[in-house]
Parts: structure tokens; sequence; C-alpha cells
């Protein structure tokens, strides 16, 4: 697999482009992802001209449509930074993004919880802004899985996101191999558990919607089918999703496992379920018995490996 382009808001690695000139470099972002990621840094300040350092700006008004205003000299920097954005997003189509990390509470990049002053100044400041350029990439990507740093640093949140975007990565080579409807059943059959840890909803219509795809034309088989799955992996993969794939894939080896397996098997994803266990252990049990009774079929679910282990996902209780 190629590394995965991901766009980035600049500071993160560590370039010094922050009102101070600072910079707010991640090193989980630029150390152990970066092993697999290429990424694009967007800086909406410095790519409209406004240079680093420089005076500090906020959000100020109704915050369901802001202004961006300098906070000491109140310059209305709001049809720049507006007129950039829409001209950005257009230029990050050629990116080939499978994503995008932005700077929480960032007045241009906070994909939420963004602070927003009302004018004139009165009581505690508003916590429900988007940054002016945050808002117009998720408008403009709306299937894109992001996230700012901050929420990154929650074991299930990060998980999520970067699960997202390594299926993110294998929907664009299955589109940029031009496989046809063979091409999609192997996606999709391949998908399958993993999206059931997702949304059982999404795992019976996706299923449906594939069973029928010889009756709709393939781009349109494929736009619904990309939406649907992307719409299923923005939901949380639950512990008790989790162990009800588990106990489904334990079905596959109701002929194999001998009594003590089986109970051993057993004891683990409930120990799992309970929250005593993180999910590696009963998943790295389960890919030992595909092994040990080389199930075909399970090697080739992502549901077992969705992301280098060495990123450590699931390790966490």
């Amino acid at each position: 697999m190629e590394k995965i382009r991901l766009g980035i808001s600049a500071c993160l690695l560590g370039q010094p482009v922050r009102f101070d000139g600072g910079h707010k470099l991640d090193r989980f972002i630029t150390d152990t992802l970066g092993k697999y990621v290429e990424f694009v840094p967007v800086c909406p300040e410095v790519e409209c001209g406004l240079g680093a350092p420089r005076e500090a700006m906020r959000l100020v008004g109704d915050p369901a449509a802001p202004r961006l205003m300098t906070v000491r000299t109140k310059v209305d920097l709001t049809d720049r930074m507006a007129a950039w954005a829409e001209k950005r997003v257009q230029e990050l189509e050629q990116e080939d993004l499978c994503g995008f990390i932005f700077k929480s509470k960032s007045p241009s990049s906070g994909m939420e919880r963004v602070r927003v002053y009302s004018d004139p100044p009165q009581g505690s400041p508003s916590t429900r802004g988007v940054g002016w350029f945050a808002r117009a990439f998720m408008e403009h990507f709306r299937l894109l899985p992001v996230e700012d740093e901050g929420r990154l640093h929650d074991p299930v949140l990060r998980e999520n996101f970067i699960e997202r975007l390594f299926v993110g990565r294998r929907w664009r080579e299955l589109l940029a191999a031009g496989a046809g409807l063979g091409g999609l059943v192997a996606f999709h059959t391949r998908h399958k558990l993993l999206i059931l840890s997702h949304s059982p909803g999404h795992y019976r219509e996706l299923g449906k919607l594939v069973a029928r795809g010889k009756e709709l034309p393939l781009p349109e088989l494929y736009q619904h089918y990309e939406a649907q799955l992307m719409e299923a992996l923005r939901l949380k993969a639950t512990r008790k999703k989790n162990t009800n794939v588990l106990h489904h894939l334990m079905g596959y080896f109701k002929k194999d496992l001998s009594p003590d397996e089986k109970q051993e098997l057993l004891e683990i994803i409930e120990y799992y379920h309970q929250g005593h266990l993180p999910l590696v252990v009963p998943v790295t049990l389960i890919n030992h018995y595909v092994r040990k009774y080389r199930q075909s079929y399970l090697q080739d679910q992502f549901y077992l490996r969705p992301h280098p282990v060495e990123l450590q996902l699931r390790n966490h209780v």
C-alpha cells in the first residue's frame, strides 16, 4: 500500500507558522503516524498572506456565521479568509487526500468547539464555533474523515480515525484499479466484519446494495457504496459491537476448536466485554486459530488486521 495522503495543519508538523511565530509539533502525528502517511500541510493564515508572527485573531458574532477579526486592531479578515478557503479546497481536490487533522480551537482550523466572542463583548464566549477553513473543508469533502490533534489523544477516537484512513486508502486503490462490480464485491467481502463492528444496520444495507449491484450503473453503485461505507465507519466500534463480531468469528471454528480452546476463547471474549482486557487479546488469539486451522475466509478479513500493529491502536482497555 502506498502512503496515505493526509492533510494537516502545518503547525502540527513543527512549522513556525502560528501567530506568535511558534508551532505545535505533535510527536505521535509526525513520528508514529508519519511512518504510514504523506502529509499535505496547510496554514490558512500564512497562505492567505498574513505572515508569521502576526496579530492574534478570533471569531466574533453569530456562532453559525461568525466574522474573523484581529483581537487588538479589530480588522475584519472574513472576506479575505473566505475567498482563500474557497480556492484552497478546490486545489486540494488534486491532492488525493484520505483525511485531515486540524489544529484544535483555532479560529481558522478548529473543527469544533472554537470560541466565538460577542460584539460588543459580554459574558463568556460561546464554544459552538468552527474555524473558517475547517468549515469550508468539511463542507467540500463531506465523506473524508477529519479530526483535531486534541481529540486524537482519546484512544477510541484515534483508532476510529486511523482505521477510516486505511479503509479510505484501500477504497482509492479500488477506484484506481477500475475493477468493476467484481472488485466491489471483493472489497465488501473483506470489509464485512469491520463494517459490522461499527454498524450492524449499515452492514445489512451495504450487503443488500452489493447483492443488487447489477441493477445500478457502476458509477452510481460505487457512489452509493462509498457514502454508506463512510457513514458506517463514522460510528464508533463499541465493546458490545466488537463482542458481537468476536462471537461471529468464533462461529467459523465450531468444527475445529477443542472443548478447552472453545472455553478459553469464550472466557477471553467475555473478559474483553467486561472491560478487563483490550481488544488486541481476543483478536490475537483468533488470528492464531486462523493460521492453525487455515481458515482462508478469515485470513482476508480486514477486521483482524485493519491497520499496522505497530500503531498499537487496539491496546487500550
